[in-house]
């Protein structure tokens, strides 16, 4: 049995339905892009963890957690919104990686590397990602709650601030795990092209989350299969995949419309 495809499949499926599962959260609170900036917020990470040979996941999340906390405090202390406040990392995180990586050894860094994955990273991957959806079931509705109507949310008891704060944390974890996968410069297509997919084929919040998760988990499967079929990476693989479940799911939308 060929164990690093299997360490590969499981990694991948793991956070591949952790991501698009919590992209549905995303979506819906129209803040699907914002792991975009915080994924190149995980590159100066990424690449001190490829120069000094230890997990590129774990290198990234302080990096991460580190621009979630600031986001968090600068939305409440100003009045930018928190799409603009993530925004202004974009730019930094890449000059950062440049500094300490060099363009020779970037690859790892912007498209990510599920196909040289250990076993204790697998462990660690599944773990998190298990966690991750237990805790977004948890909270689902009362993010979606303070999203619709965030008054209603307060009179029924909902501490805004605290679930925000838990929704970026975990936004955190997704962009930390999903770096090693596909890199930094398409984490936010992990988390959002599921998500939207899902929304094209579902009827309902409850089946719209359920859908985004399989397929978040069919496109890792897939993209990591045809990485090993044909000589391309498996990161690019799994958001070229992702695209064309969204396309089939577009038109069989307009179709039975």
């Amino acid at each position: 049995m060929n164990w690093q495809l299997f360490f590969s499949l499981l990694t991948g499926i793991s956070i591949g339905c952790a991501s698009a599962y919590l992209g549905a959260v995303m979506l819906t609170r129209r803040m699907a892009l914002v792991a975009g900036p915080l994924g190149h917020l995980t590159l100066p990470g990424v690449a001190l963890g490829i120069l000094y040979g230890f997990n590129v996941s774990l290198a990234a999340f302080p990096f991460v957690i580190l621009g979630i906390v600031v986001i968090w405090w600068l939305e409440a202390k100003s009045r930018l919104p928190m799409e603009a406040l993530t925004a202004i990392v974009f730019a930094s995180g890449v000059a950062m990686t440049f500094m300490f990586l060099p363009v020779q050894q970037a690859e790892v860094a912007l498209i990510g590397d599920i196909s040289h994955v250990s076993l204790r990273e697998t462990i660690a991957s599944v773990a998190l990602s298990v966690a991750l959806l237990l805790i977004i079931r948890h909270i689902f509705r009362p993010l979606v709650l303070a999203t619709v109507a965030e008054d209603l949310a307060r009179v029924e008891g909902i501490n805004v601030r605290k679930y925000n704060l838990i929704y970026l944390v975990l936004i955190a974890v997704i962009v930390a795990l999903g770096v090693k996968m596909v890199g930094g410069l398409l984490t936010a297509a992990l988390v959002a092209i599921p998500a939207a997919a899902a929304r094209n084929a579902s009827h309902g919040l409850g089946q719209y989350a359920g859908t985004a998760l399989g397929i978040g988990g069919a496109s890792s499967v897939l993209g990591i299969i045809i990485s090993k079929v044909f000589p391309f990476p498996a990161g690019p693989l799994i958001i070229l995949v992702s695209t064309i479940i969204f396309l089939v799911t577009l038109f069989w939308r307009k179709w039975n419309a």
